[in-house]
């Protein structure tokens, strides 16, 4: 009985020391959302502005590099990767982020909405799973509330920061899912903190 509890508790230490899990937090830098406590729903929107991807910077530069990649192993497969890059936005990353908000939190998204919620990924890292090697995905983004009528009005602006894929899971396979969950995830840290605060 104490050999299999020593052993546990070294698997324990081992998973720690080997599995690095970043805080995922949810900053509000800016103003006041009181203002949402009575509203049945919010609009989302969505900006990539000087967004950055893994140690490649730029994201032109990740584009520009894994493009020519692709190319090299096979015409035209660099091309078709790009389209699938920002395609999967509005395919995948938009959609999980809008479920995950709405299942969440105390907001029904509805275009319609008084309010705005724009969110802007500052920095995208896809990860990877190759073998036995894995890198989950993650994002830190910014979101920003305004009034839908009057974009100048800000309500309220907040920083979230390292939302990923599940560290006990593993890197799923293809990047796009990888990524779909970094963003399911920051939506619904977000929204629980919009229902928790917004008194």
């Amino acid at each position: 009985m104490k050999a299999s509890m020593k052993f546990l508790s070294v698997l324990v230490l081992m998973f720690s020391l080997t599995t690095p899990v970043k805080a995922q937090e949810v900053n509000q830098t800016k103003g006041d959302i009181a203002v949402l406590k009575e509203e049945p729903s919010i609009n989302i929107e969505f900006t990539y502005n000087k967004m950055t991807v893994g140690d490649y910077g730029k994201e032109e530069n990740f584009i520009k590099t894994k493009k020519a990649e692709y190319n090299a192993k096979e015409a035209g497969k660099g091309d078709s990767w790009a389209a699938e890059w920002v395609g999967d936005r509005e395919r995948k990353y938009h959609p999980m982020f809008i479920k995950a908000f709405g299942d969440g939190g105390k907001l029904e998204v509805k275009p319609e909405s008084k309010y705005t919620l724009i969110f802007n990924t500052d920095f995208c890292e896809p990860g990877y799973s190759v073998g036995v090697a894995k890198k989950n995905a993650q994002i830190d983004g910014t979101a920003t509330i305004v009034e839908t009528a009057n974009r100048s009005k800000v309500i309220a602006v907040f920083k979230i920061e390292h939302p990923g894929e599940s560290m006990f899971r593993g890197a799923a396979f293809d990047a796009a899912t990888r990524i779909g969950q970094a963003y399911s995830l920051t939506a619904k840290k977000l929204a629980a903190y919009i229902k928790k605060n917004a008194k």
